[in-house]
């Protein structure tokens, strides 16, 4: 790192972002210029702080400079932003490749066989662990909001999604949310909507995919998995909210519920 970001590492300070920097990554992420004056000042500093409790890195010899950090720091903090930096307690290190990453895997099928493959990552994150972003698809996210797309989002709701042990398509509840009487109850009733949405999406997945349907706006992605659909969806939320509202109304209350807790 060099610049501000390494010289504000020396002060041990957490300070908001410099005044040029904090404007040419608005410029680059035109869908932050939705939220109202007091949240962009909020995102500005909560950014700073991000940034004064985690270590990036680069990988095969990219280059991390003040502008690749904040440009994670300030997406990332998106979904916190009311919530606060506790829920991303769980990690410090922060990888940035020069572009996608193939991830040998190997999974087990009900049969017990074995099978092995490829697959195309543009970001992962693990559990207790490090987040790992494609800087071609963070440098790319203002373009692609029109599509609801944004590895940086995607990738953090699985640690919010995550907080709680495996990701299940459901973070962390208090009792009381959207009435519920119990934390247990929260989370029936979130899974019972998200479930609902998940098995809709993945149909019209499937259709678009096998039968030549109409595609999906949200990324067909989340039809892998009920997470990987809480995750595609947040992202989509929080870029395109006006889209997302018209095609996952039902998922609405739940995210503003629990994303802006005690919001208006």
């Amino acid at each position: 790192m060099f610049g501000w970001l390494r010289r504000r590492r020396r002060q041990h300070a957490a300070r908001p972002l410099p005044e040029a920097l904090w404007q040419s990554t608005l410029a680059r992420y035109p869908f932050l210029g939705r939220l109202s004056t007091p949240e962009l000042a909020r995102l500005r500093t909560l950014a700073g702080e991000f940034l004064g409790s985690k270590e990036f890195h680069g990988a095969q010899g990219f280059a991390i400079t003040d502008e690749v950090a904040a440009a994670v720091a300030v997406q990332a903090c998106l979904p916190v932003l009311y919530l606060g930096l506790d829920w991303y307690d769980d990690f410090v290190g922060i990888v940035i490749q020069p572009g996608e990453v193939v991830a040998r895997r190997t999974v087990m099928d009900e049969q017990g066989v074995v099978h092995h493959y490829d697959e195309v990552l543009s970001g992962e994150a693990m559990d207790r662990g490090p987040v790992m972003l494609s800087w071609p698809d963070v440098a790319d996210a203002g373009a692609s909001a029109d599509a609801g797309y944004n590895v940086v989002i995607h990738e953090f709701a699985h640690k919010i999604d995550m907080r709680d042990g495996l990701p299940d398509g459901c973070p962390p509840l208090p009792a009381g949310f959207l009435g519920a009487p119990s934390a247990r109850a929260a989370r029936s009733a979130w899974l019972a909507v998200m479930q609902r949405e998940y098995e809709a999406f993945r149909e019209k997945t499937i259709i678009a995919e096998r039968f030549g349907g109409e595609p999906t706006w949200l990324d067909p992605y989340g039809a892998q998995s009920i997470d990987e659909f809480f995750a595609v969806a947040c992202e989509a939320y929080f870029v395109n909210r006006e889209r997302f509202a018209g095609e996952f109304a039902a998922l609405l209350p739940l995210l503003d519920g629990f994303f802006k807790p005690n919001q208006p």
